[in-house]
C-alpha cells in the first residue's frame, strides 16, 4: 500500500466507526498560537487557568511539544444534533417553569463515546503499520488520542484538515453539516495525504453576535468566555456576576443561541444517527422545579453518564435559581424560599437574587431570611434583592 491507499483506508474506517467528518492535517506549528496567547492576555479565559499553563500554551503552539515524532493529525467530527426546539413547540406542551440545556448535553457523555471510537481507529492505524512500512512511512504509529481534553487548538486543526472554517461565533462550521458536531484527534507519526483547508463562508452575517444576550462575542471571531452563558453555567464555580444573570434567561447548562441563529445550521443541520447522543427524556425542555429539588443521591442516579455531571448538583441548583428568578413564574417562590435555608451560601445567595425579582411574597421571604443570615455575601444579595 502507498500513502494514498493508507489515507483512503483510514478515512473509510473512520466512517465505518460512525464519524461523519474526517480529515488530515500536517503537524506543523499552529498558525493561531499568537492569537491564542493574546486572547489569554485579555483575560478572556476567566477562571479556566488550565488553558494558560505555560507548558500547555507551548504545546498548543506546536504539537511536536506533545509528541516529538508526530507528522500527521487526524481530525474527526461526530454529529450530535437533535431537531427538537422548545422555541418552536406549543407553549402548552412545555412544563412551567421550564429550562434550557445545550443540545450537546441531551444525550450521553460524549468524551467516552468519541474516545472509544478513536481508540478503534488508532488500532486500525497500528494494524496498517504492522503490515509493513511503505516508502516514506514509519512503521511506528505512536498514536495519541484527544477529545476536547488535550493541549490542542482543536478548531485550527479541524480547519486545516478541511472539516470547515472557524465562524464568527468561534465554532467550527461545515457547509454540509453546520456546527453541531464534536471533534476528536489522533496524533500519529505516520505521514499521510493531507486535506486542503476550506475557505470561510460567514460573509457579512453577524446574527450570532446580535443573538448573544450577555455580549460574550465582543467582536467577530472573539469570545470573552467570562460573559458566555456556557462558561457561567458550567465552568464558573462561584457566584455568577449579577449584571449577567438576567441575560441568562432560562439556560441552566450551556447555551446554543449563537448556533441556533446561524444560517448554516438553520439550512443544513440534520439529526444525529448516533443513539448515544439522542435526548434523554425531559432534557430538551426540563421542568425546573423537580430538578431544583433533586437530592444528592437522586442527582447522581438521574445524571449518571451525562455531561450535566460536570456542573455538579451545586452548580445546577445555582443555575436553576437564576432561571427561576428570570421566569417570573410565582410557582417558583416556595422553592426559592426553601433554598434560602440551603447549607450552601452559593445557593442561598442566588435564591435571594431570584426572589428579589418577585414583588410581594418574594420580598417578604427576603426580609425573614435577612434576620438569620450570617454570610456577608448572602446578606448583600438579600439587601440588594429588597431594594429591587
Amino acid at each position: 500500500m502507498n500513502r494514498t491507499e493508507w489515507t483512503r483506508a483510514l478515512k473509510g474506517r473512520a466512517r465505518e466507526l460512525g464519524f461523519d467528518l474526517v480529515g488530515i492535517a500536517p503537524a506543523t506549528p499552529a498558525a493561531s498560537g499568537e492569537a491564542y496567547e493574546h486572547w489569554l492576555a485579555q483575560g478572556y479565559a476567566g477562571e479556566m487557568a488550565y488553558l494558560a499553563r505555560p507548558d500547555a500554551v507551548a504545546k498548543r503552539r506546536d504539537p511536536r511539544r506533545i509528541m516529538p515524532t508526530v507528522r500527521s493529525i487526524v481530525v474527526v467530527g461526530m454529529n450530535y444534533y437533535s431537531p427538537f426546539s422548545p422555541l418552536q413547540s406549543p407553549t402548552s406542551n412545555l412544563p412551567s417553569p421550564a429550562g434550557r440545556i445545550s443540545r450537546y448535553a441531551w444525550g450521553d457523555e460524549y468524551h467516552g463515546v468519541m474516545a472509544a471510537r478513536l481508540k478503534e481507529l488508532a488500532a486500525f492505524l497500528g494494524t496498517m503499520a504492522g503490515r509493513g512500512s511503505p516508502s516514506g512511512l514509519p512503521s511506528a504509529v505512536e498514536p495519541r488520542i484527544y477529545v476536547d481534553t488535550g493541549p490542542l487548538l482543536e478548531r485550527e486543526w479541524a480547519a486545516r484538515a478541511g472539516l470547515g472554517w472557524v465562524g464568527k461565533n468561534t465554532n467550527l462550521l461545515n457547509k454540509r453539516w453546520g456546527s453541531w458536531f464534536f471533534l476528536g484527534e489522533i496524533l500519529t507519526s505516520l505521514e499521510l495525504d493531507y486535506d486542503v483547508p476550506t475557505s470561510a463562508h460567514c460573509g457579512t452575517c453577524t446574527r450570532c453576535l446580535q443573538a448573544c444576550p450577555t455580549g460574550a462575542l465582543v467582536a467577530p471571531y472573539v469570545l470573552d468566555a467570562r460573559r458566555c452563558i456556557s462558561y457561567l453555567t458550567i465552568e464558573l464555580r462561584g457566584p455568577i456576576p449579577r449584571d449577567l444573570r438576567p441575560g441568562m434567561g432560562n439556560w441552566i447548562f450551556g447555551c446554543d443561541l449563537c448556533q441556533e441563529v446561524c444560517p448554516w445550521n438553520r439550512r443544513h443541520a440534520r439529526p444525529t444517527g448516533e443513539p448515544a447522543f439522542r435526548p434523554r427524556p425531559g432534557l430538551e425542555a426540563p421542568a425546573l422545579l423537580p430538578l431544583f429539588h433533586l437530592t444528592p443521591e437522586e442527582f447522581e442516579v438521574q445524571f449518571a453518564g451525562s455531561p450535566l455531571r460536570r456542573a455538579g448538583r451545586r452548580g445546577l441548583r445555582r443555575n436553576i435559581a437564576v432561571a427561576l428568578g428570570n421566569s417570573g413564574d410565582p410557582e417558583a417562590i416556595p422553592a426559592l424560599r426553601r433554598a434560602l435555608r440551603d447549607p450552601e451560601p452559593l445557593i442561598r445567595g442566588h435564591a435571594a437574587w431570584a426572589l428579589g425579582r418577585f414583588a410581594g411574597a418574594g420580598k417578604v421571604a427576603l426580609q425573614e431570611a435577612l434576620a438569620g443570615e450570617e454570610d456577608p455575601w448572602v446578606r448583600e444579595e438579600i439587601a440588594l434583592g429588597l431594594q429591587r
